[in-house]
């Protein structure tokens, strides 16, 4: 591009004025802590990575993310059809990239209905679960800015 001519680019950035926010602090050694609306969780490293495996790490955490969101989804598909959710569950592996840099390289969620589910439900319910918040978020990235305070 020349002269002074200006160029607008799509992203991602978010359309409403909603923002959440919260913030992690140290505890001690690979320990923190993260206060979200009055709830606090933790996060630690293994103790074969160096921590003292006090809560999970982060990344178990994400991982976490994705499958509560899913079963949050489910249990609201099954409560809007009159559907019990007791047995619902998302059982859900991950497995680490080999490469850099460091990331997840997969994730795996196997959604176990309640008993009786109807047969007719399935794909519906499979549907629904598969456009989750954290599962249209991993698809379609957000803008991600990480600065250092000065």
């Amino acid at each position: 591009m020349t002269g002074t001519t200006s160029q607008t680019l799509a992203t991602n950035k978010p359309q409403s004025t909603d923002v959440q926010r919260f913030e992690v602090t140290h505890i001690d050694g690979d320990a923190y802590t993260v206060d979200i609306r009055g709830h606090r969780l933790q996060v630690d490293q293994p103790i074969e990575a160096g921590g003292t495996d006090t809560a999970p790490t982060p990344t178990e955490l994400f991982a976490a993310s994705l499958a509560t969101c899913v079963a949050f989804y489910a249990g609201r598909y099954l409560h809007r059809h009159g559907l019990p959710q007791t047995g619902l569950r998302v059982r859900t592996e991950f497995a680490m990239a080999t490469d850099r840099p460091a990331r997840v390289a997969s994730v795996r969620l196997v959604v176990v209905p309640p008993p009786g589910l109807p047969e007719q439900r399935r794909a519906a319910l499979l549907a629904v679960v598969s456009r989750c918040t954290v599962h249209n978020t991993l698809h379609q990235p957000p803008e991600t800015d990480i600065k250092l305070e000065p």
